[in-house]
């Protein structure tokens, strides 16, 4: 097969389409190009709408649990860690903060929980291509833990304030050398 397919859009159904506009409006930078009629699009590149809200009647949409989530979470990469980085400062400055960041070897990602519980991965790839990323899914670490440890991403600022290489910051063994924190598993699969 030649033709590739790329990821357009998500669709979420919801019983508060305002609360989920305003959310994915600061965590993605993004802003309405549509909004009517029980619908709500967004983007935040040039691409028409990447984000569509389908708003439920009230009572209908129920709160979910990652253990009840049809769709586990959508991801959403950046070109760099510093941008990741700088993301995540400028939501925890909103008060957003993420449910769980993961250091999974092929990725350095932050997951967030947006208002109806969904899990939403923004992430950074640790690897120049996808040839290398996949070998490293094929070696030892990755599959001695396919998830891999939760880290610091204060402490991941703090050591990239003072100069601490992406290449040093983006491996499993500098996620393991801080505190220990809870499994990741846990958190995203409710367990």
């Amino acid at each position: 097969m030649t033709a590739k397919p790329h990821l357009v859009h998500v669709v979420f159904q919801t019983g508060q389409p305002q609360a989920m506009r305003d959310w994915y409006c600061t965590v993605l930078d993004a802003h309405v190009v549509y909004g009517g009629h029980g619908l709500t699009f967004l983007t935040f590149d040039d691409e028409h709408h990447r984000i569509a809200l389908a708003e439920m009647p009230p009572g209908v949409a129920e709160p979910k649990t990652p253990a009840t989530a049809a769709m586990h979470h959508a991801a959403f990469t950046f070109d760099s860690l510093d941008e990741l980085l700088e993301r995540y400062q400028q939501l925890a400055a909103a008060g957003i903060r993420p449910a769980v960041p993961v250091q999974h070897g092929m990725t350095t990602s932050l997951y967030y929980r947006d208002p109806d519980g969904n899990f939403v991965e923004l992430q950074v790839d640790n690897f120049a291509t996808a040839d290398e990323a996949t070998a490293y899914m094929d070696g030892p670490e990755f599959d001695g833990d396919s998830v891999g440890p939760s880290f610091d991403v204060d402490r991941m600022v703090a050591a990239r304030a003072d100069g601490a290489s992406v290449a040093e910051l983006t491996t499993r063994a500098w996620a393991l050398s801080g505190p220990e924190l809870p499994n990741p598993m846990h958190v995203l699969t409710g367990a």
